[in-house]
This record gives structure tokens, C-alpha cells and sequence, in this order.
């Protein structure tokens, strides 16, 4: 008899609790390998006290399977309790989040009938890292983070999952026609390593018709790759068009950790009421059973699963007349998935899962290449003000009395867009500022007394400077952007 496979499980908030209940029915009574580890996490913890929403010592759990199955929290409102499935994914490396979205016409409605879209997004970077400022009165700021790490790793899983799953094309979304240095980058690492994969097709698409695209003619894709908003947004999109959110489920994948889950929330307001649909982390717990070996298993419950779709026994949030035959609750639903193990779909397409190790594809997936240290020079500063004194040109006479030991006022800018000097005065501008001092002898290098000399200028200047973004060239190439008009 083979061994029993250690995992963690959460039941979680709202409806939580009942379709971990009924998902864990269903594996039991397929015969899946597990020996469970229960943990509590959620609300009652945030209350509790734990920001976090984890008590310390669930992490030792987690360190010792290495296997997490997470029911939906809910989060309390206020109080500054910060995001569970954030921090769990950042803590333990969870770096790829991996969503199909399939449609089961006709049983499911939807406009897409031959839908059948993976979404593999980035799971740790980008505004995500949650780095937060307020600067000024009026302006706020979030710094988007993309490292060549974080998009190696991603862009690489996505083609290894393709190529392990049989998939033909691999899609990027980015938006590097605005954000050329960060979504810039996320494109040319997707080039560098689609090359590597010659026997999967690739393209690149800007994320906005991008994503109109794949709202109108799914079909189209196959695996779409994304940094971490953009493919938490059209994640969502893509599992709605498909059919509902509500069937959706996502593995999170790292380097030696994974949790599964739905995507769904803890729906508090259809708590305890035996009508939550579990499908979509059940779904979530048969790519676990994929990953951790038992793919006879994932196969018996996805299969059993679809035969109980077409044969139209549905939850409330998919029953539709002329199509359902059985309204039934969470109980029930997972009593007709286990009356139907062993048997499979008649109509929709059969689900077979390889044997492999999913292991091996979490290893060659998170391999990142060595790279030279580039050669870095400092040729500048963008010092950033809260200054309410009047117009761009006010201003830019005023602090180009500052400029001086080699450090000179070239530009000013307001939310990006160039206002001195040749600005215009139907401009709109706001009270924050970045002023670019650049190196007067050309792209010579600066140091950082110079710029600590600057600042004191600035500051007896009466000036407010609330950041400042050293300017830096790698091998002699620009490390920043110009001001949109520069």
C-alpha cells in the first residue's frame, strides 16, 4: 500500500468549512493518500490579536508537509490586518499561481464553449510587494517591483507547464509600451527564454487588447503568463467567462512549499446554510493530487466530477432551468461526485493526467540563470518636493539656484509628464514634484556627497524633499525613464 502523503488543511471562514468538508469527502472516498494536518487560520486569529491571521506555530506545520489546502477566509474590515494568501505566498516562495479556466458547455452557461485558458501569473512581485507611501496632501505612491529573477522563474514554469501538459502556445501579457523598464523587462525575459522552447509556439500581446481578446475570443489562447495584477485581474475574468468564478480553483506553486485553493472568497452571507458549491476548491484539491503524485486519484474525481455536471445535478449558483435536473447543497453535490466515482463524462472531454512527478517541474522551473554584475554608474538624481509655491516656471527658477557642484536642474516633472521647462499652462499639476538634477559633465559620474550636498541646497532653500531616485547607467544604458515630453 503506498504511503500516505502529509498535507496541511484549513477550513477556513464563511462558507469554509462546509466545502472543505465535502472536498475532503470526496478525496477520502476516492481513496486519496493523505494524512491531514489541521490548522486554524482567519478571522478568529485576526481577532485574536495575529495580524497575520496565522498563529506562529501553524507555520511548523506548513515548513513539515510542505503541502497546503486553504478553505476561503475572510479578512476583518480595518484594524490593518494584512492579507493572508499575500503574506503566505511570500513567506514560503509560492512564486507561480496557476488557474485554469475551462468552459463545460453545455451543462455551465457561458459565451465561450470551447474555453480552456491556464493562467499562470506571478505571485510575488510587482505592486504586490505592497510598498506604499503617502507623500504629499494630494499624492500617493506604490512602487511596482519586477526582478529578473521573479520573471525568469514565471516565465519559465509557464513554458514547462505547457510543455507537461501538452499545451501548443504560450502567451505574454504585458503593458511594456508605458512601463518600459519594468514590463520591459518581464517581455525580454519572456523572449529570452521562449527561445529555449522551440517546440511551443509564443507571442506577446499589450495587456489591454490583450485582454480584450481574450474576453471575445478566448479560443484564441492557450497558456497566458502575466506579472502579478494584471494576472490576478484577468485570472478572475477568464474563470467568469468560463463559465463562474465559483468553479474555479488555483495551485500555488514554489520551490518547496505549494498551497491549493479556490479563488473564490469565504461568502459569510451563505454560511451554514448547506448551499456553497465546493467545486471550486475541489478543483483546487485535484491539482494537489496531481502535484503530489496521485494522479490515478485527481483523475477518478475530476472525471466523476464532470459526469455529475452532465448529468445536471448543480448548486443553486449554477442550476439553470431547461438544463439542471437537481438543485441540491454542498452535501448533496458531494454525495453525487462520490455515487459517481469510476465513472466518467459522456459528453464532455475525459480528464487524463500524466504520471510524472510534479516535483521535477517545481525544480527545473524555478532555475535562474547566472548573470555578470553590470557596470554601475550614478549620473544623477530626481529629488521629489511637496511644493505648493505657484507654477512649474516658479518653481523651476527657484530651484535652479540650487543647482551647482556638478550637479545640474535639467527637467521637472508633474505625475510624470514634463512641466519645466517649455511646459504649458493648461497643464494640471499637483503639490508633488520630481526634479532632475543630471551630472554637468555629461553622464560623468556623481557621488553621494554630491547629492547629500544637493539636498542641504535644496533644504536651506526652504524646499520640502520628501524621496529622491538616484539616476544610474548599467554598462552605459539608462537605468530610468524620461519624463513623458522630455
Amino acid at each position: 500500500m503506498p504511503e500516505s502523503t502529509p498535507i496541511t488543511v484549513a477550513h477556513g471562514d464563511g462558507i469554509g468549512p462546509e466545502i472543505m468538508a465535502a472536498t475532503l469527502h470526496i478525496l477520502q472516498s476516492a481513496g486519496a493518500r493523505l494524512d491531514i494536518e489541521t490548522i486554524e487560520i482567519g478571522e478568529k486569529v485576526y481577532l485574536a490579536g495575529n495580524s497575520a491571521g496565522m498563529a506562529p506555530e501553524t507555520w511548523d506545520s506548513l515548513r513539515r508537509t510542505k503541502v497546503f489546502l486553504k478553505a476561503p477566509i475572510t479578512t476583518p474590515q480595518g484594524g490593518g490586518y494584512k492579507s493572508l494568501n499575500v503574506t503566505v505566498r511570500k513567506t514560503l516562495g509560492l512564486y507561480a499561481n496557476v488557474r485554469p479556466c475551462v468552459s463545460y458547455h453545455p451543462f455551465v452557461r457561458t459565451k465561450h464553449p470551447v474555453m480552456d485558458v491556464v493562467i499562470v501569473r506571478e505571485n510575488e512581485e510587482d505592486l504586490y510587494a505592497g510598498i506604499e507611501h503617502r507623500q504629499t496632501d494630494q499624492v500617493y505612491q506604490c512602487l511596482k517591483l519586477i526582478s529578473r529573477p521573479g520573471c525568469e522563474k514565471i516565465v519559465r514554469y509557464a513554458f514547462e507547464y505547457a510543455r507537461r501538459n501538452n499545451r501548443k502556445k504560450v502567451t505574454c501579457f504585458t503593458k511594456d509600451n508605458i512601463m518600459k523598464l519594468t514590463d520591459g523587462l518581464f517581455h525580454k525575459i519572456f523572449d529570452e527564454i521562449a527561445a529555449e522552447y522551440t517546440d511551443i509556439e509564443n507571442e506577446h500581446w499589450i495587456v489591454d487588447i490583450g485582454a480584450a481578446k481574450m474576453a471575445d475570443t478566448p479560443e484564441a489562447f492557450d497558456v497566458i503568463v502575466m506579472p502579478n495584477l494584471y494576472g490576478d485581474i484577468l485570472s478572475d475574468v477568464a474563470a467568469q467567462i468560463a463559465g463562474s468564478v465559483g468553479l474555479a480553483g488555483s495551485a500555488n506553486i514554489g520551490e518547496t512549499c505549494t498551497m491549493f485553493e479556490a479563488i473564490h472568497g469565504s461568502a459569510p452571507r451563505r454560511a451554514g446554510q448547506n448551499v456553497a458549491n465546493p467545486s471550486g476548491l475541489l478543483h483546487g484539491a485535484i491539482l494537489m493530487l496531481v502535484h503530489i503524485g496521485q494522479s490515478d486519484v485527481a483523475e477518478k474525481v475530476h472525471n466523476a466530477w464532470l459526469r455529475t455536471i452532465e448529468d445536471g445535478v448543480h448548486t443553486y449558483d449554477i442550476f439553470k432551468d431547461g438544463v439542471s435536473r437537481e438543485k441540491v447543497g454542498t452535501k448533496e453535490f458531494a454525495e453525487a461526485v462520490v455515487a459517481r466515482l469510476g465513472q466518467g463524462p459522456e459528453t464532455l472531454k475525459a480528464v487524463k493526467y500524466g504520471r510524472e512527478d510534479a516535483g521535477d517541474l517545481q525544480t527545473s522551473a524555478s532555475q535562474t540563470s547566472a548573470r555578470a554584475v553590470a557596470k554601475k554608474e550614478t549620473v544623477g538624481v530626481d529629488v521629489f518636493l511637496h511644493w505648493n509655491g505657484g507654477t512649474p516656471d516658479n518653481l523651476g527658477e527657484k530651484l535652479k539656484a540650487t543647482s551647482g557642484d556638478g550637479l545640474k536642474l535639467v527637467m521637472i516633472s508633474n505625475r510624470g509628464l514634463e512641466v519645466w521647462p517649455g511646459g504649458v499652462p493648461e497643464t494640471f499639476c499637483t503639490d508633488h514634484w520630481r526634479c532632475r538634477f543630471i551630472s554637468e559633465a555629461g553622464n560623468r559620474p556623481v557621488t553621494h556627497k554630491q547629492i547629500i550636498a544637493l539636498l542641504g541646497r535644496v533644504g536651506d532653500a526652504g524646499f520640502d524633499f520628501i524621496k529622491t531616485e538616484n539616476l544610474c547607467t548599467f554598462d552605459g544604458q539608462p537605468g530610468f525613464s524620461l519624463g513623458k515630453g522630455q
